[in-house]
């Protein structure tokens, strides 16, 4: 039995990255030898065990095959003659397709530190094309690595485009898609993601309405980046938060359209893709309330606050006044000065209204009006 480190560990530490997970492969074992240790196997007939202390990984070298459309389609086949070599080939990209043995030493049979020197997502092999979430993994992998400039390769970006047009992108789950675009979202260059995407013909399945952007900006030419993803890419050095970059990207969608039928739009997405609830609230508020968060009117920002639970629920608040901030619609000055408003209207209660005996719509509405005043005052 020989015990390897693959994957993503051994790129992110040629990488110099922090490995944050470990994956193993073990060559010339039988399942029964593993739970004779103590292994603890994941489900019933798949060949990964967990380790009894550390809890990391151990899959059996296996390989796959093709059984039926998208990415459940597969047959596993898992025995003690299967090679390091086999099981590597199976995997997506040939800088996911290294090893390291007991001693350190690099096993790197299809060439994937030379791909990881020159900057280059590579698939391993043709069975590349018989899954169709490594097209969503080539997006993220060029999202995430794409500050150090790494490219599809033409092979592969020419592979990917036969899986569209074969339909292979149809068959891909929601939670697939959303989980590969919200580790986009937190890489450094998230509209890489997009672009990717957008070449090889998927964006335009996967999120037609961002696909629209590229028609319906009649001088784009390529060489620069449509309207929405300028402003994904423009909104990283201003947030770290995927949330906000998310409420930036599909706030700026649609500018050729009107409010109804952009937040239309962006509600289509967030639900098909099953957004969590955080992501949708805070993309379609962010477009309801954009002329709100400019306005100087006591009244109409009051509402703006309480649509957005600003009395009760100050994150929410904090994450949209950044989403402004991140699309470059507010400055930080202006941000400040609302955010003293609110401040200053939180600390009106019952207490502050001069009226006795005031109770249920009527207190509030004294409220309201008492807070009003305040910001009033604030604001001039």
């Amino acid at each position: 039995m020989r015990i390897y480190l693959v994957g993503g560990a051994v790129r992110d530490k040629l990488l110099g990255l922090p490995i944050r997970e470990k994956d193993w492969v073990v060559v010339g074992a039988s399942p029964q030898e593993l739970l004779d240790q103590g292994f603890k196997q994941v489900g019933k007939d798949f060949p990964v065990f967990l380790h009894p202390q550390t809890g990391d990984e151990y899959a059996l070298a296996r390989t796959e095959r093709k059984t039926g459309p998208g990415y459940k389609g597969f047959a596993f086949h898992a025995s003690p003659e299967v090679s390091l070599e086999q099981d590597l080939q199976r995997r997506d990209l040939t800088i996911n397709a290294m090893a390291e043995d007991a001693d350190g030493r690099l096993i790197d049979p299809y060439h994937g530190r030379e791909d990881l020197d020159n900057g280059l997502l590579r698939h391993v092999s043709p069975a590349f094309a018989e899954d169709p979430v490594r097209i969503l993994r080539v997006a993220r992998f060029a999202a995430q690595f794409g500050k150090w400039g790494f490219k599809v390769a033409h092979g592969t970006n020419a592979l990917m485009r036969n899986m569209v047009d074969s339909g292979e992108v149809d068959h891909l789950v929601p939670e697939r898609v959303w989980g590969e675009l919200a580790r986009a979202l937190a890489s450094d260059t998230p509209h890489r993601f997009f672009t990717v995407l957008a070449g090889c013909g998927a964006l335009a399945v996967l999120f037609p309405e961002i696909a629209r952007e590229y028609h319906a900006e009649q001088a784009h030419t390529g060489k620069q980046l449509v309207g929405p993803l300028q402003a994904l890419k423009d909104s990283v050095p201003r947030s770290a938060d995927p949330q906000v970059r998310f409420a930036v990207l599909l706030r700026a969608l649609g500018q050729d359209l009107g409010r109804k039928q952009r937040l239309a739009q962006a509600e289509a997405l967030c639900s098909r893709y099953r957004a969590p609830n955080d992501y949708t609230w805070l993309a379609t508020h962010a477009i309801r309330h954009e002329n709100d968060v400019l306005s100087d009117s006591p009244q109409q920002l009051l509402t703006l606050m309480e649509s957005a639970s600003a009395f009760r629920h100050g994150r929410r608040w904090r994450q949209l006044l950044e989403v402004y901030l991140a699309a470059g619609l507010i400055d930080k000055a202006r941000a400040e000065r609302l955010e003293q408003a609110r401040a200053a209207a939180a600390r009106i209660s019952a207490a502050d209204v001069q009226t006795p005996g005031l109770i249920g719509p009527d207190l509030g509405a004294a409220i309201r009006a008492r807070r009003i005043e305040v910001m009033k005052k604030m604001l001039a």
